[in-house]
């Protein structure tokens, strides 16, 4: 399957009342734009402006198409599930780079910006994205998005290290990941690969 194909498949989430664009294409335009520099709402917007011919063409569009605003992507952005993304990107990166014998890869988490709520409590909430990182490459190999509140970043970690079971590479991992009972879980893992 080709991405637009998988695109298609992510469940459209919002009501149908009111909707203009089809979903596949919002986020084959975010990805498009975000590719090449096109960071945030506004600049989204510009993306399709500047390259609209080409657009059209290259995804044979009726040329009257209107592209989203930059507040259709920001509504989008902020209640898309990432969990289909995720899986689209993660089977993406399975066939098409996999590992290397001997790698070393990263693995770390970090906050995505605006997800923060719960902002006046002293017990936060926000989404995170935990990444495998070939420092080699420069690339990301895998990732697994996952909420402040109902997970914790050790769990993710142990998970995504299963997934590299059968592989000879060697992870790094911050502070958070040192305590005694992790470690030890950790290394019966890094044994069997």
């Amino acid at each position: 399957m080709n991405l637009i194909e998988k695109l298609q498949q992510i469940p459209d989430y919002r009501h149908i009342k009111g909707l203009r664009h089809e979903l596949w294409l919002v986020l084959l335009l975010i990805l498009l734009g975000a590719m090449t520099g096109y960071w945030g709402y506004r600049p989204l917007e510009d993306f399709t402006v500047v390259h609209r011919e080409k657009l059209i063409q290259l995804l044979d569009l009726e040329p009257t198409i209107k592209f989203p605003s930059y507040s259709t992507f920001r509504r989008i952005l902020k209640s898309i599930d990432f969990q289909p993304l995720t899986d689209i990107f993660n089977s993406f990166a399975q066939v098409f780079v996999p590992p290397e014998p001997g790698e070393r890869l990263a693995i770390d988490g970090k906050g995505i910006r605006c997800t923060l709520t719960d902002y006046s409590k002293s017990y936060q909430n926000f989404i995170s994205i935990v990444s495998v990182y070939s420092h080699k490459r420069g690339i990301v190999l895998r990732m697994q998005p996952m909420s402040n509140k109902q997970e914790s970043e050790i769990t993710i970690v142990e998970q995504l290290i299963q997934e590299f079971q059968q592989q000879q590479v060697v992870f790094t991992l911050d502070a958070l990941h040192c305590q005694k009972k992790l470690s030890s879980k950790l290394s019966t893992v890094a044994m069997t690969i």
